[in-house]
């Protein structure tokens, strides 16, 4: 059985491993240069690593004969899963959205927000020294807020070039942190307290993107986190593990 998976995240990746594991043949999509030569090291998975839109995602579907697709981009990623979802409904293709938990939050200093834009002008009410964990993708539009242009902004971000270089148009390089995660709790604090930062702007993105670390640190120094909500997305089939992926897939099957 055929399995076309989108892979953009860690757990994306390793879901894709598990369900080669369980001998589906599964072809893994992704978009960057590190998740391709981290799925390279699974013999059994192909690799698709170019960018597609939703025509171009039902092409493949058909002309390869994919029986299902797993959605297991970022929660974050708006576009890819409506791409995905239109795709899979025009060729009658079996959809599932693998969908990582939230963190459960009990810190009292939370405001949501949104939208970029709406995180941005939240912020700023709380001083001038803005941390923001939101990757890059979307720091556009937070940095070219009215609310923001007489602020500090920290932005932390993936060690590449071509995220470097997409950074370094909009911040200096004293404000841009390069480094990996998923952090612990305490690099959180030191990093926090580094960049002076008044409040600490973030996704939800679970325990596996390190929300739960970012808001353990941010409330050891007593700072307010403003948190983007995760897109609103109808999906029409939806497992918060790799077990009910199965699942649903075997029921599918049968």
């Amino acid at each position: 059985m055929k399995i076309f998976l989108i892979a953009g995240t860690e757990d994306g990746r390793k879901l894709a491993k598990f369900l080669s594991d369980k001998n589906f043949e599964v072809t893994a999509s992704v978009v960057s240069e590190y998740g391709k030569k981290i799925l390279e090291q699974y013999e059994k998975i192909k690799i698709n690593d170019k960018k597609l839109n939703s025509v171009e995602l039902e092409k493949i579907l058909r002309n390869e004969n994919f029986k299902i697709l797993v959605d297991a981009s970022h929660p974050y990623a708006e576009n890819i899963s409506q791409n995905a979802i239109t795709a899979c409904e025009n060729s009658k293709i079996f959809y599932i959205r693998y969908e990582r938990p939230e963190v459960e939050i009990t810190y009292k200093k939370i405001f949501r927000a949104e939208s970029y834009e709406r995180a941005a002008e939240i912020s700023a009410s709380f001083g001038k020294n803005i941390f923001l964990t939101t990757g890059s993708r979307n720091l556009k539009k937070f940095v070219e807020c009215e609310a923001v242009k007489n602020c500090n902004i920290t932005a932390r971000i993936l060690p590449t070039a071509e995220v470097l270089s997409e950074c370094e148009k909009f911040l200096s390089p004293k404000n841009i942190i390069a480094i990996q995660g998923k952090f612990s709790t305490e690099l959180n604090v030191e990093l926090f307290k580094h960049a002076q930062a008044e409040v600490v702007v973030t996704k939800n993105s679970g325990e596996i993107g390190g929300a739960d670390t970012k808001i353990a640190a941010a409330e050891i120094l007593n700072l307010p986190v403003v948190i983007i909500d995760r897109p609103k997305i109808f999906y029409p089939r939806v497992a918060k593990n790799f077990d009910e992926v199965l699942k649903e897939i075997e029921k599918w099957i049968s």
